[in-house]
């Protein structure tokens, strides 16, 4: 992450500590199902960072959601209970950033992707990329018969290590045309997301805003702070690029997508994204269990959300006939792209 970005990330998380920790100093909570019940709603109501949005885009009313919710809370309840009904009320949320944190479960929103086609084969993924690919920085690379570039970047988990991108970009410069497949990316570190984004730009681009949470109200935000992408002092990519995406892609892997459009010579080929486009925070109920949600809200260089997803430039699906001759409909897309 770039120091811009770094000191604009750790300024946002700082703020939205500070506000948790004042909550939690205002108003303690027992440890019953309505206590636990009253501090989740509490906490989601003054430090979670999609409300106006969300509102916007489906009608989501957090205080008719207490209401709804606060009447199948009772002391005879079990755990078991408590978790399960905790657990739907913050997917009213419809984020996959939204947790709740058990000794035996984890409570998640991922119909942003379980409700969608995966358009995504490991049976092809194994027949493009072979048994002689190379590996580094976690992602699996290898030139193509028509010479074209593949890099399959499954997560952004891993640091990105500057010598081994050299080595990777160094190693497919004489290809016609780069595709970078990270279908199946539900994210990982925005650094790493950064770090191979800026591989592709020769100059300092805007690429997004972030804004902080600044008070306890659903609107009380800062202004927009800028996100910008500079070029890599490595080496750096000066060929077409196909992006490939489906639902699966996710938060930081979502953000890559965003820095990747404000690129030269960059398409997107395949599904709309996941999204996820708010940093998470942590806080903890009386009883010990986590729950993680969105605090720090970012947006594209329009200004506008994508914590719902970002467009392809084209919308392809994996094909059922090319899989029985095993082809990846979106692979040969991009290829015939690049090509051109």
């Amino acid at each position: 992450m770039k120091r811009q970005y770094l000191i604009i990330y750790i300024y946002s998380m700082l703020m939205c500590a500070f506000c948790l920790i004042s909550c939690i100093d205002e108003d303690e909570y027992e440890d019953s199902p309505n206590g636990n019940f009253e501090a989740l709603w509490k906490i989601i109501d003054e430090h979670y960072c999609f409300f106006d949005y969300k509102n916007k885009s489906y009608g989501l009313d957090w205080d008719e959601v207490h209401e709804r919710y606060v009447r199948q809370f009772h002391s005879g309840m079990t755990e078991g209970q408590m978790f399960e009904v905790m657990a739907r009320m913050l997917s009213e949320l419809r984020d996959g950033h939204v947790n709740l944190y058990s000794d035996f479960d984890v409570g998640r929103e991922w119909s942003w992707h379980e409700d969608y086609p995966s358009n995504f084969s490991d049976t092809l993924e194994r027949k493009y990329l072979g048994t002689d690919y190379r590996i580094a920085s976690g992602m699996k690379y290898r030139i193509l018969d028509d010479n074209i570039g593949y890099i399959r970047c499954a997560t952004f988990e891993n640091n990105m290590g500057g010598g081994s991108l050299d080595n990777i970009f160094l190693f497919l410069a004489p290809t016609n045309g780069l595709v970078i497949d990270i279908r199946d990316n539900g994210g990982g570190l925005l650094t790493s997301a950064e770090e191979l984004a800026a591989r592709f730009t020769n100059e300092d681009i805007l690429v997004g805003y972030i804004r902080h949470k600044t008070g306890k109200g659903h609107s009380d935000f800062s202004s927009m702070e800028e996100q910008r992408l500079k070029p890599s002092k490595g080496l750096r990519w000066q060929k077409k690029v196909a992006i490939l995406t489906n639902r699966s892609v996710y938060s930081a892997a979502n953000e890559f997508v965003k820095y990747m459009r404000c690129c030269p010579g960059v398409v997107v080929v395949g599904d709309k994204t996941g999204g996820g486009a708010g940093l998470p925070f942590t806080s903890e109920l009386p009883n010990g269990w986590g729950v993680r949600f969105s605090a720090c809200p970012m947006y594209d260089r329009d200004g506008n959300d994508t914590e719902f997803g970002i467009e392809p430039d084209y919308y392809v699906a994996l094909k059922d006939d090319d899989l029985d001759r095993g082809e990846d409909t979106i692979i040969e897309f991009a290829r015939q792209l690049l090509r051109k």
